[in-house]
C-alpha cells in the first residue's frame, strides 16, 4: 500500500472538484436535513444517495443491512479504501429556525409518533461522502484502487455497522486495507481533529426489570416492595466505579431510567431501570457489565424478590481505538492539504460509535486480521461564533456550545460541508494516490 503526501497541484485538483460540485452537493444536504428518518427507516434517504453515487459512475448496491447502500469505483490495481458515513437521524424536535429544518414525524419501534432532526450531522456525513465520490471519480487519473463507500443506517442505535457485516458486505462487495470515517463536533469550523488510540467509549444500554409483590401502600409487611429493591440497586451501582475499577480507567455508570408505580398508596409489582455503561476498555467493560448483573441479583436476594430479576441488552457498542499507524498517515495527508495550523488534538469522548465494527474482526464477525481504521473529527462553530465563545483550548471552548443531539445543534454550515469533502478525499489519496 502506499502512502502519498498530496502535492500542491494535487491539493489544488481537489479544491476545484470541491467547488465545481458543492452546489449541487449543498442541495443534497438540505434536502437531507428536511426529511430525517429513524434508524432502519432511511429508505427515501438511501435511495437519493444511491441515486447521487450512480450518477458518478460508482457501482451502487441498496438495501445491505437492511437501508444501507454500498458504493463500489474500481480503478485498476491498488488497495481498496473504505469511506463511510452514517445516516439515520433522531426522534427530537428540531429548534434550529432553519428555512430547512425538518418538520416531519415518524413512528418508532414502540409504536409512538415522534419527531425527527438530523441533531447528529448524520446527513452532513452522507452528503461528505458523496462529495468526495464526485471528487474522487473526476480525479481517477490520479490514483489506482478501489474506493469503497458505505451510507450506513442505524448507527444511534449501534446496530448498522453489524447488519451490514452480516449481511455479506466485506463477502460480498471488498474486503477494505483501510476503513476511513469523521464526525462532525463543535470545534472551529475548517479545523479536523485527530486523536490516536483510544477516542471513544464502548457502550452498553441494559434494561433490567425487578419483581415485587404489589399490594396496598398501607400493607407493606404484606408486600415485596420492588421500588425499595430498585433503589437500593441505585445507590450500590455507583461503588462499582468507585471500589471495583482502577483509578486510572474511566469508566461511567448511569440509571438513566427508573419506573414503577401508578400512585402512592399502591405498591407495584415490579420496577423498570435502564442503564447506561460506557468505558475505554472492551475487557473491563465486560466486567462491569458483570458486575451490575451481580449487584441487581444480590440486592433482589435480599429484599426477598419472588423471582429472578430480567435484564435485556438494548443495544451495544465497542470502545473505538484509532489505529497510531493509520492516524499518522491520515493525519500527514491533512497537514499537506490543509496546513498545519487547520489540525487540532481531539479530546477523547465519552460518546461512543459503531464504526469500530467494521475494523475489529473479532467484534464485527468477518474473519481475517483485525483492519486499521481512523475516525476523525470536523469542526463546526463559525468563526464568529468560535471567537465569543469562552476558553483557552478546544475542549473548554466545546463546552459552552450546542452539542449533538441537541434541539439547536446545527453542523451544516458550508465551511464545515466543504472541509468534511476534502478531508474525506485528502484521506483517501493518501492511500490510493500515485
Amino acid at each position: 500500500m502506499t502512502i502519498l503526501s498530496p502535492t500542491l497541484d494535487l491539493k489544488g485538483a481537489v479544491r476545484a472538484q470541491v467547488e465545481a460540485g458543492f452546489d449541487e452537493v449543498q442541495a443534497l444536504y438540505r434536502q437531507l436535513h428536511r426529511y430525517p428518518e429513524l434508524p432502519f427507516q432511511e429508505h427515501k434517504t438511501s435511495a437519493r444517495l444511491a441515486e447521487a453515487l450512480g450518477s458518478l459512475g460508482f457501482e451502487v448496491t441498496r438495501g445491505v443491512g437492511g437501508t444501507g447502500v454500498v458504493a463500489l469505483l474500481r480503478n485498476g490495481e491498488g488497495p481498496t479504501v473504505m469511506l463511510r458515513g452514517d445516516m439515520d437521524a433522531l426522534p427530537i424536535e428540531e429548534r434550529t429556525g432553519l428555512e430547512f429544518a425538518s418538520r416531519e414525524s415518524a413512528e418508532n419501534a414502540q409504536g409512538e409518533r415522534v419527531p425527527l432532526m438530523h441533531a447528529c450531522g448524520h446527513d452532513l456525513h452522507s452528503s461528505c461522502v458523496v462529495g468526495a465520490a464526485g471528487v474522487m471519480a473526476a480525479l481517477r487519473e490520479r490514483w489506482n484502487g478501489t474506493l469503497m463507500l458505505i451510507c450506513q443506517p442505524a448507527e444511534e442505535i449501534f446496530s448498522g455497522a453489524r447488519a451490514m457485516l452480516d449481511d455479506g458486505l466485506y463477502e460480498r462487495f471488498a474486503r477494505p486495507d483501510v476503513v476511513l470515517g469523521q464526525h462532525n463536533m463543535p470545534a472551529l469550523a475548517g479545523t479536523v481533529g485527530h486523536i490516536a488510540g483510544r477516542a471513544m467509549a464502548a457502550c452498553t444500554n441494559l434494561a433490567v426489570t425487578i419483581h415485587g409483590a404489589g399490594g396496598h401502600g398501607s400493607m407493606p409487611a404484606q408486600t415485596v416492595d420492588p421500588v425499595v429493591i430498585a433503589a437500593h440497586v441505585v445507590t450500590r451501582l455507583q461503588t462499582i466505579v468507585a471500589r471495583e475499577v482502577p483509578p486510572e480507567e474511566t469508566v461511567v455508570v448511569t440509571v438513566g431510567k427508573l419506573q414503577a408505580g401508578t400512585q402512592a398508596n399502591i405498591i407495584p409489582h415490579s420496577a423498570e431501570l435502564e442503564i447506561n455503561v460506557r468505558s475505554f476498555d472492551d475487557t473491563l467493560h465486560r466486567q462491569v457489565v458483570a458486575a451490575i448483573e451481580r449487584i441487581v441479583r444480590a440486592e433482589c436476594e435480599a429484599g426477598r424478590s419472588p423471582r429472578a430479576p430480567e435484564f435485556l441488552v438494548l443495544n451495544e457498542t465497542i470502545a473505538l481505538h484509532n489505529d497510531p499507524v493509520a492516524v499518522d498517515h491520515v493525519r500527514r495527508a491533512h497537514a499537506g492539504h490543509f496546513g498545519s495550523e487547520r489540525l487540532y488534538e481531539m479530546p477523547r469522548l465519552n460518546g461512543s460509535e459503531d464504526f469500530p465494527f467494521f475494523g475489529n474482526a473479532e467484534a464485527g464477525g468477518f474473519g481475517g486480521e483485525d483492519i486499521p481504521y481512523v475516525y476523525w473529527f470536523i469542526g463546526a462553530t463559525p468563526v464568529s461564533r468560535w471567537a465569543e465563545t469562552p476558553g483557552a483550548s478546544v475542549a473548554d471552548k466545546m463546552r459552552h456550545l450546542e452539542m449533538p443531539h441537541s434541539p439547536y445543534y446545527f453542523p451544516g454550515n458550508p465551511e464545515t460541508l466543504r472541509t468534511g469533502i476534502e478531508a474525506l478525499a485528502a484521506a483517501a489519496l493518501a492511500y490510493l494516490g500515485e
